[in-house]
């Protein structure tokens, strides 16, 4: 058990990500099976549900949708997307920025898929609620396809640019929203398409538009950390001013270096794309990637 949870531990969010989703997948089917519950009946409780009465009883399901799949070809492929796609945004940045990019377009896309269905008529009476990750998966793609737009790819036997495919991608769900039979999937996919750029664009100006999601994260963090220490003997530890002090500009100084080398860098990948760069500097950005 230790050596599973070690082994979980070194995996990156996006490799963790995958493993949970996969391990929610065989418990939904396992667990009904074994007890003779209805397929549905752990689903009902996570489910993004289209009508608000029923949200406001669970909130949760706007974050927890994203963790149960349809069926193992809607687990497979969104699972086979997000690995490939986060191989490319960890190259650029650490899982933090993962984490805001993929769980605000899951956030986002839900939203959109609860006000299309209390909004536009053609939906009206529609019984049906919304599970999937396909809109954070969405989200990480259209971001590297945003920032990173003429990076070229291998897609199967040929090169294509990035922005070529984040442009098939939108247009395919807006294409299958009349006519698939899973309007609401588009729609949130269509959101998560919209978090994904908006992101990265602000990203290139200099904006973290994720940051606050960042703070939330890291106030439940420290809020369990504290809970833990709390039963930790405490200790008392004295240093001089004057170290804390010389200690601290040495450490400002250090990352303000480094974030000039990676700002650098990451121009020179918007300008002339990732293939532009030299190993060192492939090297120095996944290293500083996996500190983030």
């Amino acid at each position: 058990m230790k050596d599973m949870k070690y082994q979980y531990a070194r995996l990156n969010i996006a490799q963790k990500l995958i493993v949970v989703n996969v391990l929610v997948f065989i418990v939904n089917a396992i667990l009904p099976f074994l007890f003779g519950w209805n397929k549905d009946v752990l689903i009902q409780w996570f489910e993004l549900p289209k009508d608000l009465g029923r949200f406001l009883t669970q909130p949760w399901s706007l974050v927890t949708y994203s963790f149960f799949h349809g069926g193992i070809w809607h687990l497979f492929w969104n699972m086979i997307i997000l690995y490939f796609s986060s191989r490319i945004f960890l190259n650029l940045f650490g899982g933090r920025k993962l984490t805001n990019v993929y769980f605000l377009g899951v956030i986002l896309g839900g939203l959109i898929f609860m006000l299309s269905y209390n909004v536009f008529p053609v939906f009206a009476g529609a019984r049906t609620a919304l599970i999937g990750a396909s809109a954070g998966v969405t989200a990480v793609l259209i971001f590297i396809c945003t920032y990173i737009p003429n990076q070229e790819v291998r897609l199967f036997f040929f090169n294509i640019k990035l922005w070529y495919l984040g442009v098939f991608v939108v247009l395919l769900d807006l294409i299958q929203i009349p006519s698939s039979g899973n309007a609401g999937g588009h729609l949130a996919h269509l959101g998560g398409a919209f978090l994904g750029y908006l992101y990265a664009r602000q990203l290139t100006k200099g904006n973290d538009i994720g940051a606050w999601f960042s703070n939330i994260l890291d106030g439940i963090s420290d809020l369990f950390n504290s809970k833990r220490s709390a039963k930790a003997p405490m200790k008392t530890v004295y240093r001089k001013k004057k170290e804390r002090g010389a200690k601290k500009d040495a450490v400002d100084y250090d990352k303000e270096s480094k974030q000039r080398k990676i700002d650098s860098i990451l121009d020179k990948i918007s300008k002339s794309g990732y293939e532009s760069l030299s190993k060192e500097e492939k090297d120095y950005l996944f290293k500083a990637g996996k500190e983030d």
